[in-house]
């Protein structure tokens, strides 16, 4: 572990895993919540967590790179449910690379637990983990120029939903109608990091 200064009031900590940064982050929001940690921002990224508003980041550097074998699993909360009609372009794609059927595929990505790793791409955008190392797929060579919202998504060892229509190369496999993002609720986002997120399958449309 690494505490890199990042500006005048902020901390870079660089970890081995998502897990470690997942961990982190939890032990973190932790120690703000008991008041022992004053900070304005706590970011997780796929290695990294960002403190950002830190008073004196350079005394906090030494005591937070002591966190290394003392992180707790983040804590428990029930699952989101999703549901998701899995009718993707890619699909077939995904299956064959499995080398599963799609019937298959589906019961593999629905019968997952994942939890949101970190948050970034597009406001309300979660990469979610979960999927054994074996299930990761590539990006597709080339990327499509519209990405409906709702679209359940793979790519290398994360899964992903569209929260708007944008631009994306990762391999499509279903679409929800949840709403990821809504500027009006509160809090906006459906997904943050560490929530434990559960694929439902339903028929279409």
């Amino acid at each position: 572990m690494r505490a890199l200064p990042a500006g005048r009031e902020a901390l870079l900590i660089e970890v081995d895993s998502a897990e470690e940064a997942g961990a982190l982050h939890a032990a973190l929001l932790r120690r703000r919540a008991e008041g022992t940690l004053t900070v304005r921002e706590i970011v997780p990224a796929a290695r990294t967590v960002l403190l950002e508003g830190l008073p004196d980041p350079a005394r906090w550097a030494s005591e937070l790179t002591s966190f290394e074998g003392e992180l707790p699993a983040p804590p428990a909360r029930s699952p989101v449910e999703i549901p998701v009609r899995y009718d993707g372009p890619d699909l077939a794609a995904v299956a064959a690379r499995w080398a599963v059927s799609e019937r298959e595929a589906v019961r593999i990505h629905a019968g997952t637990e994942f939890t949101v790793a970190f948050c970034g791409f597009a406001p309300g955008f979660g990469y979610l983990t979960g999927l054994p190392a074996r299930y990761a797929v590539p990006r597709r060579a080339t990327p499509r120029t519209a990405v409906p919202p709702g679209a359940v998504a793979l790519a290398g060892p994360y899964t992903g939903v569209y929260p708007r229509a944008s631009p994306g190369g990762w391999q499509l496999i279903g679409a929800t109608d949840a709403v990821l993002w809504d500027h009006t609720r509160e809090p906006a986002a459906l997904l943050s990091p560490g929530t434990r997120v559960r694929f439902v399958p339903v028929e279409g449309p």
